[in-house]
């Protein structure tokens, strides 16, 4: 039965590797983006953490604890912890992102053995080693997140809660690596836990801005009397929808449709300056839209 469990495992792997070639070229940006953001939280954890007996968050941080007090591989305990995640996630998210996943998880894990060992630039300023390091994981951790894949670990358990909930990433990672912060106390002291809990907060800030930099979006408001030509500007010139509301002055009671819209950054400087010189009497209100999701944008998967 064992022999038939791991001949039906080796068929498995075997499809994956056949498919992945071909992923790869449907969705090549994203295997850039899982690829780049792997290789910037390998060399994070391998260099700014590892070596000067920090604490780190999620799985990973819970693999270093058990190398720091039992020697137990690092790479090892990632993988082995993964794919429990991985086979409970299969029910819960997406094919895609499970896939994803996979690869990015491999990846890591290959490049933490490759890593191990290799002598990386020391310094005594501790306090800036947290924070780039965790800055560096933060990164690589959100722009995996960005292009639809994670890390595994706790990223499988955030992407379940975000799906479900609507939750941020980063903030709900930083609540659940209390507790393993908590416990790192008892094995790397209290210092290198605090140090740890630098790292881990810089890391949860930059997960959300790489995530949602790619998101915010412009939310435009412009009033003004020729209302047609600034729709015609915004749909002929920059090939983006506007919707007409109707309003009127609060004060004058006048008719005043309102021209709205969602634009990039780029663009609504754009048309900012397109209004100050052909209409400098309208009326603009600039929002910042953290989510757009629609044609145009941020698709629905």
């Amino acid at each position: 039965m064992q022999a038939l469990h791991g001949e039906h495992v080796r068929r498995e792997l075997r499809k994956f590797i056949k498919i992945l070639p071909l992923l790869a070229k449907a969705e090549w940006r994203t295997f850039v983006a899982v690829s780049a953001g792997t290789v910037l939280y390998a060399f994070g954890v391998m260099s700014f953490t590892v070596p000067f007996q920090f604490p780190d968050s999620g799985v990973t941080g819970i693999a270093v604890l058990l190398n720091y007090e039992l020697g137990i591989s690092l790479p090892l305990t990632v993988a082995v912890a993964n794919v429990v995640l991985l086979a409970w996630a299969w029910r819960e998210l997406s094919v895609r992102v499970v896939i994803w996943t996979v690869y990015g998880v491999s990846v890591i894990t290959v490049l933490m053995n490759a890593m191990d060992g290799v002598p990386f630039p020391h310094t005594d300023q501790r306090i800036l080693i947290a924070v780039i390091g965790g800055a560096i994981k933060g990164y690589g951790t959100g722009v995996v997140l960005r292009s639809g894949g994670s890390l595994g670990g706790l990223d499988i358990v955030v992407l379940y809660l975000q799906k479900k909930f609507g939750v941020e990433i980063g903030k709900y990672s930083f609540y659940f690596n209390m507790f393993i912060l908590g416990a790192s106390m008892f094995v790397v002291g209290v210092e290198n836990a605090m140090f740890g809990l630098l790292s881990v907060y810089a890391s949860s800030l930059a997960i959300d801005n790489a995530v949602s930099s790619f998101e915010k979006r412009r939310l435009v408001f412009v009033i003004t009397r020729d209302t047609q030509s600034v729709v015609d500007y915004i749909t002929t010139t920059m090939r983006r929808g506007a919707t007409v509301i109707s309003a009127h002055g609060g004060y004058s009671g006048d008719d005043r449709p309102m021209v709205m819209c969602v634009l990039t950054r780029r663009q609504s400087v754009d048309l900012k300056r397109r209004l100050s010189e052909t209409q400098p009497r309208a009326f603009m209100v600039l929002a910042d839209a953290s989510e757009v999701v629609g044609r145009g944008f941020k698709s629905w998967r």
